[in-house]
């Protein structure tokens, strides 16, 4: 059977594609049909994966114009999903797997118009751990000829196998035969990661002793190659000192009162010898130590001075020293003038001081009730009113050693009479007559003023509230209000007294009516209106039958002008009143025959 090929497929991919372990991986396969009147109706499009360097693959999707299946019983089925565009379409991988690393195949088939298949080598990456560093615990000496152990360094679960390099003194070190030697050991883990140990053996002379030794990883990522460094490590090496170093270990940066320091005592040679620590200005008298570090507890500004560490050679002749100076700050307490309590009369002023001694510059703060009041070592209270009564804190810091500061108290009583809240000595008051109205009464003062009322004009009034604090009385009276009413709140100490007066003013009680209803009205109304025009055809009525039978007169000439302007008071006049129950009234007499003329009355 001859099958004629009419086109040709035209099948683009990316050779590689990066991705990190646990990322989504998507592989685009965009094709076009070139040769072609049309595109085909049907085409099928399959992906198949193979392991690297294995002859056969596997095929873990397929679809066509009716139909899309993921292959079922591969690592890929519930994984994998095929999404189709204008261009062609795109293998979205979830989760990706070191396994995951193969060639994934794209094949589409146009029947007719041709077929063709392109590949995509799926490469993952996982970012190692830390590298870690470990040196030998117990030094290396001089006497060695050949290179000895120095360190270790591992890094764990990379994946491509990750590489490490030795520095030394941030300079990198290579083999060299009998100077330095790098064994390594790759071992794969059973996820598939790499973990790498290299141990480095290096010839150690007396200049390495302040060497640093580190190691570095170096492994790939997408698109690029990454390195981390380890830590450094310092080696000990073993020969006759020659130098020493004595320093503060503890506490970083400046010393206060109370702190425990470590002085530490360092010699280049080993093994280590033994240290002697003492103090300049008592130098016949050993300080005990635990090996190499002196400690100090709680320290006072007497363990001020220059402290010195000394050592003897492994012959016991030549005596080496260093020394270190140790400078304790100190920042005595707060002394506050005047103290504790201090009494003032209103209008008063005061300078209030607080100094501390100290080795170092201080910063002194007042503060009232946790606001700032003041800078600065003294304090001015300046024409004092109730307001400036409270404690008064002064906060001294040192701001090169924040941890060292103290503080001190002042507590300020302002004296004097009674000082009644709310600026008006009187005031004018309304209430209904009936009801009852709550005096409030607040006055400060020191002593603590009391409260009194004098009320008259009601006789039906109690205290219903009494409360005070170091500084304020505060009172509340009930008043029934039945006329008008004067109460008197009445403030005193002995300093003095101060009242206020109240002056109510009793509103007689009015009673309301029902609301008038603008609906209701407007009924009412039209009712009356229809009322006066059905009245209006009845006296017609009667009018017109009476001068038929001749009963009513035409006027004094027998006539009645019809077109006479003034009605006289024989006329009937009907007025419309807007006042519905007027209006009304005024029907019913009519009706009823009650309304008389002027003439019948």
């Amino acid at each position: 059977m001859c099958v004629s090929v009419w086109g040709k497929v035209e099948l683009t991919m990316n050779d590689n594609l990066e991705v990190y372990l646990g990322d989504p991986a998507e592989i685009p396969c965009h094709y076009s049909f070139t040769g072609v009147n049309e595109e085909p109706s049907f085409v099928i499009i399959q992906w198949f994966v193979r392991s690297a360097g294995n002859g056969s693959r596997m095929r873990i999707f397929y679809s066509d114009i009716n139909q899309q299946i993921v292959d079922n019983n591969t690592d890929y089925s519930g994984r994998i999903e095929v999404t189709s565009d204008q261009r062609g379409n795109t293998l979205l991988i979830q989760n990706v797997q070191l396994s995951d690393e193969k060639e994934f195949f794209c094949q589409v088939n146009g029947q007719e118009a041709g077929n063709a298949e392109r590949k995509t080598h799926l490469r993952v990456f996982a970012p190692p751990e830390a590298p870690e560093i470990e040196g030998v615990p117990n030094g290396i000496s001089v006497t060695n000829t050949m290179p000895s152990k120095v360190a270790s360094c591992e890094v764990r679960n990379g994946f491509p196998k990750p590489n490490i390099t030795w520095y030394k003194d941030n300079e990198p070190l290579m083999p060299q035969v009998g100077q330095v030697n790098v064994i390594i050991l790759v071992t794969r883990e059973p996820r598939g990661f790499y973990s790498v140990q290299s141990t480095l053996e290096y010839r150690i002379l007396k200049e390495d002793k302040d060497s640093h030794f580190s190691c570095e990883v170096s492994f790939s990522v997408p698109g690029a190659i990454r390195t981390r460094m380890s830590q450094s490590i310092n080696v000990t090496v073993h020969y006759p000192t020659t130098m020493m170093e004595l320093w503060k270990d503890s506490p970083q940066g400046l010393v206060k009162e109370g702190d425990t320091v470590e002085l530490r005592c360092q010699g280049d040679g080993n093994p280590p010898p033994i240290f002697i620590f003492s103090k300049e200005q008592e130098p016949d008298t050993l300080l005990e130590s635990r090996g190499d570090v002196l400690i100090l507890p709680s320290v006072s500004r007497k363990d001020s001075g220059i402290y010195q560490c000394r050592v003897l050679d492994s012959a016991g002749q030549t005596e080496i020293k260093e020394e270190v100076t140790l400078t304790v700050h100190y920042l005595d307490p707060a002394v506050v003038v005047p103290k504790e309590l201090e009494y003032m009369d209103k209008g008063e002023n005061l300078v209030a001081s607080c100094n501390a001694l100290s080795s170092l510059k201080t910063v002194t703060m007042w503060y009232k009730e946790g606001k700032q009041v003041g800078h600065g070592n003294t304090l001015h209270l300046n024409d004092a009113t109730y307001e400036t009564s409270g404690r008064y804190v002064c906060e001294v810091t040192v701001p090169s050693l924040p941890s060292l500061h103290t503080n001190g108290s002042v507590n300020i009583i302002v004296q004097g009479g009674p000082q009644l809240a709310g600026v008006e000595d009187e005031v004018q008051l309304e209430e209904v007559a009936g009801r009852t109205l709550n005096l409030s009464c607040e006055a400060r003062g020191h002593p603590l003023p009391s409260i009194t009322w004098s009320i008259t004009g009601s006789q039906n009034w109690q205290e219903v509230m009494s409360k005070a604090n170091d500084h304020i009385t505060h009172s509340m009276v009930s008043v029934k209000i039945n006329s008008d009413v004067s109460a008197v709140c009445n403030a005193s100490n002995n300093q003095g007294t101060e009242v206020k007066v109240f002056s109510i003013k009793a509103i007689p009680r009015v009673t309301r009516t029902a609301p008038f209803s603008p609906v209701e009205g407007s009924g009412v109304i039209i009712v009356v209106i229809i009322l006066c025009l059905l009245l209006l055809a009845f006296l017609g009525s009667v009018v017109y039958f009476l001068h038929k039978k001749g009963k009513i007169p035409c006027g004094r000439s027998g006539k009645q002008e019809i077109t006479k302007e003034k009605p006289t008071k024989d006329d009937i006049v009907v007025e419309m009143k807007n006042n519905p129950k007027n209006e009304d009234a005024v029907l019913l007499k009519a009706v009823n025959g009650e309304k008389k003329g002027p003439n019948d009355q």
